[in-house]
């Protein structure tokens, strides 16, 4: 149903704003009243938020919902659409927010952020009233807009193939995002040209010999390069300044050292980032009288306009999320920005004209950033995510990219442990509870267990400040929270509060709200903290005074500025990282806490449990009680069970050496015999190498392993009799048959034989082998033993295997060689029919 003419979006679509957009909008009602989904290709500044959602909600009757990357664009593109229909915002132009709703029943476009449309979508999947959702910037591939893209897919595949999806990307990924929602056959894609003026890039790297970053982050001496670059900025180039830094303290530090010298040159310097009031958030997207300095975050990388802007500096940072989940650290971290960022970043030079971009890097540097940044859900904290996935309850989502397998494993793991998913990974009603809590599902938890402990207030006020990423001074959570309440709260914070006060009270998710117990905000905030995150309940190690986390993790306070948490024996902790090379993580932001407190936050961490183990050369029988990777309490267990001490001594044996042993010459030459005939013969006879002798220890040693405790008991163990257990039967009984421990040779000496080669050995004198014509062979003659013939002073004089070709070819070599250095000694010329002995010659019979 087409609007009527005099309908203010008719009438702008009708003569709208010279922006390059325009030429496609034809091209989106084609594929709209077509296909139903479209992927619009437009770089920043072509108008595509602007015009294509009048242009979209122009032929149907429902609702038409944009969604924007976050609050602050939300705003402004509202109130941008809704001045040029000269109509106020709440009419046909609304917009809601986390907290904040400007909208009627006459409103036909509606901007909201990713993550509320989301909550709507669980709410109501059939999306009655709506007939349009408009994906804006999904290149940024932030979580919520991929997860609900894949919800709108699904909805319009199972519940309503009429609503109609747009996908607004400003990168070449648009032929991805075609294939994915176009189904069989890729969505249309509408390309926009870009109207960007020229930008002139100027690169402005630190001196040589300086640091950008360091282990505490960006380092002050990059702060104030960055601060030295917008002043020569300024007094270089016409335009307002719009700078780029990573986070809220670098806005704030560099609005800090920019204030003064501006303020005296009649410049204005503004903060602009998603925890400013709306007001403050208008202030700085409005032009003044003079000129002006917009500090901000990434949030004016896309998706709004700072007017006036001709100048931009960039820091070269993003803050982004980054998960270690071998030791369940999750948070933002600060990294480059990549090439694709840094071109967005410069091009909002170049939206009025032209424009110059100064870089606080080097053009080599540049060369090596990544072409693009990660999608968050390759790399972010997954909870979320997963909880919302499982709400949903269908099948494999049609996501851009799937999640990671661990990262997704860990979520689960997460959300199990706070009783919001069963064992089979199904929502529960608790984990539906928790779900209706706006905010990350740990922080939720926390709200909802936490409020009948520290009284609803309390608890919402810890929670908002957690979801605010606030970096405490001296890693003090309480401290921040006392700043805070006293005026440095930002008003999105106390926002956020009022709503989970109200979430946590009477009608809401959680338990009715309650005063406070008596416990003080030291130990309330960390009861919080510990309720959101069990796993980072840390206890102080007295040997080093630093601490262990529940998850394993060891950390540290920062020892330049270790704050009052210094030497607390439980912390909960709120934040922390580990720096690439770092042993430890660095805490950033915690809470006091008690043991009482730590067990009631952390109740399924609490294990108690037997351990037997092989420690330091003994068998440790152990009882105890553990908070996670946290052991609280341990005590002896006086008759451990058999099977473990025999797990130990199998543990101690690998790590060790079957060398603790006590091996006799019998032993070994009995385990040398063994080993032959495994090697000759295979089963039944046993193998006795190191691996499988520790393998099966209990079999051979038996019930020699019960009165083992340590290395000295296993000294004591009769390993010969030990070996005698695998000898198998009745094979045994050929043992000295087929692997005989000496052989009788012709002087009748019984020689021993060594089987610790490959091959056995009989080293025996040459003059007590005359009359033999052949070696003996073993293992049913499959192996003939070696001889190491020797000379009359004990030293080899040949080796052979075949004594009768040796009787021809070598013997005679070797008795012309030794005849004369021993003459005492025989050395007939036919040692076959010469009688061995072991003697020398009588004095009558020497030659």
């Amino acid at each position: 149903m087409s609007l009527p003419a005099s309908s203010p979006i008719a009438r702008l679509l009708a003569e709208p704003p010279a922006l390059p957009v325009v030429a496609g909008l034809p091209a989106l009602a084609v594929a709209m009243a077509e296909r139903g989904v479209a992927v619009l290709h437009a770089p920043p500044g072509t108008g595509k938020t602007t015009l294509a959602p009048p242009a979209v909600a122009h032929d149907v009757s429902g609702r038409v919902v944009v969604t924007q990357p976050s609050r602050l664009a939300v705003r402004a593109a509202a109130r941008r659409l809704a001045g040029l229909l000269g109509e106020p915002v709440g009419g046909l132009v609304g917009y809601a927010v986390r907290g904040e709703r400007r909208a009627s029943p006459a409103t036909r476009i509606e901007f909201v952020t990713a993550g509320l449309l989301l909550r709507r979508v669980q709410a109501d999947p059939a999306l009655t009233g709506t007939d349009v959702v408009v994906l804006d910037e999904v290149h940024e591939r932030h979580l919520d807009a991929d997860l609900l893209l894949a919800l709108l897919l699904d909805i319009r595949a199972n519940l309503r193939d009429d609503l109609r999806v747009v996908a607004m990307s400003a990168t070449v990924e648009a032929d991805r995002f075609a294939r994915l929602i176009g189904g069989d056959e890729p969505a249309p894609v509408i390309g926009v040209p870009g109207a960007l003026h020229p930008v002139t890039e100027l690169w402005r790297p630190l001196p040589p010999g300086q640091r950008r970053t360091d282990a505490r982050g960006i380092t002050p001496a990059f702060h104030d390069h960055l601060a030295a670059t917008v002043r020569e900025a300024l007094a270089t180039h016409e335009g307002d300044v719009l700078v780029f830094v990573p986070g809220v303290a670098e806005v704030e530090g560099c609005v800090r050292r920019l204030a003064g010298a501006a303020s005296a040159q009649g410049v204005a310097v503004h903060a602009l980032h998603g925890r400013l009031s709306g007001a403050e958030q208008d202030r700085a997207l409005t032009e003044g009288p003079g000129r002006r300095v917009v500090v901000s975050t990434a949030v004016a990388e896309s998706s709004l306009t700072v007017p006036g802007v001709r100048i931009v500096v960039d820091a070269g940072f993003s803050r982004e999320p980054r998960t270690d989940h071998r030791r369940g650290l999750a948070g933002l971290v600060t990294v480059a920005v990549s090439r694709a960022g840094a071109e967005q970043r410069a091009g909002r030079a170049g939206r009025l004209g032209p424009g110059v971009v100064l870089r606080c890097w080097s053009e080599a540097e540049h060369a090596h950033l990544a072409a693009h940044p990660e999608p968050e859900i390759v790399t972010a904290d997954l909870t979320s995510f997963a909880l919302e996935a499982a709400r949903w309850g269908s099948g494999r989502l049609a996501l851009l990219d799937q999640p990671p397998v661990p990262a997704l494993a860990a979520a689960r793991q997460t959300l199990t442990g706070i009783g919001a998913l069963d064992v089979a990974g199904r929502i529960t009603e608790r984990g539906r509870q928790i779900a209706r809590v706006p905010t990350d599902p740990r922080l939720a938890r926390a709200l909802v267990d936490g409020a009948d402990v520290v009284g609803s207030r309390r608890a919402a006020e810890v929670v908002a400040l957690l979801a605010e990423d606030v970096r405490a001074p001296g890693a003090d959570l309480v401290a921040a929270l006392r700043a805070m309440r006293g005026g440095r709260g930002s008003g999105s914070w106390r926002t956020q509060v009022k709503r989970l006060e109200a979430l946590a009270g009477p009608g809401g998710p959680g338990s009715p709200g309650s005063p406070a117990t008596g416990l003080t905000d030291d130990v309330a905030v960390g009861l919080i903290v510990a309720l959101a995150h069990p796993d980072r309940i840390a206890r102080r190690r007295r040997s080093s005074g630093s601490y262990l986390l529940a998850s394993g993790t060891g950390a540290a306070l920062d020892p330049r500025d270790p704050g009052p948490l210094a030497g607390l024996e439980w912390l909960a902790v709120a934040d922390a990282d580990r720096r690439q090379g770092s042993r430890e993580a660095i805490i950033r932001s915690a809470a006091p806490l008690t043991e009482d407190l730590a067990l009631e936050a952390a109740a399924s961490l609490w294990t108690e449990q037997d351990r037997v183990g092989w420690e330091s050369g003994r068998v440790v029988a152990e009882r105890s009680t553990t908070l996670g990777a946290i052991e609280l309490a341990s005590a002896p267990i006086p008759d451990p069970p058999v099977e473990l001490v025999v797990a130990a001594i199998r543990d101690g044996l690998a790590k060790e050496g079957l060398d603790v042993l006590r091996w006799t010459e019998s032993a070994t030459a009995l385990r040398r015999r063994l080993d032959f005939l495994h090697r000759t013969l295979g089963d039944p006879w046993p193998d006795v190498g190191d691996s499988a002798l520790t393998e099966d220890v209990e079999t051979w040693l038996g019930s020699d392993l019960a009165r083992v405790r340590g290395a000295k008991d296993l000294a004591r163990i009769d390993v010969t009799g030990a070996l005698r257990r695998l000898l198998p039967w009745p094979e045994a009984g050929r043992l000295d048959e087929l692997a005989p421990e000496r052989v009788e040779v012709p002087t009748g000496s019984k020689v021993r034989i060594d089987y610790s080669g490959d091959q056995p050995v009989l080293a025996v004198r040459l003059q007590e082998v005359f009359g033999w014509t052949s070696v003996p062979r073993l293992a049913d003659g499959r192996v003939p033993l070696l001889l190491h013939l020797l000379s009359p002073a004990q030293r080899p004089a040949a080796v052979t295997a075949d004594l009768d070709s040796f009787w021809d070819n070598g013997y005679p070599g070797v008795r012309s060689d030794l005849r004369g250095r021993y003459p005492k000694h025989p050395w007939p010329e036919d040692p076959r029919s010469a009688p061995p002995t072991r003697r020398s010659k009588r004095a009558g019979d020497r030659e």
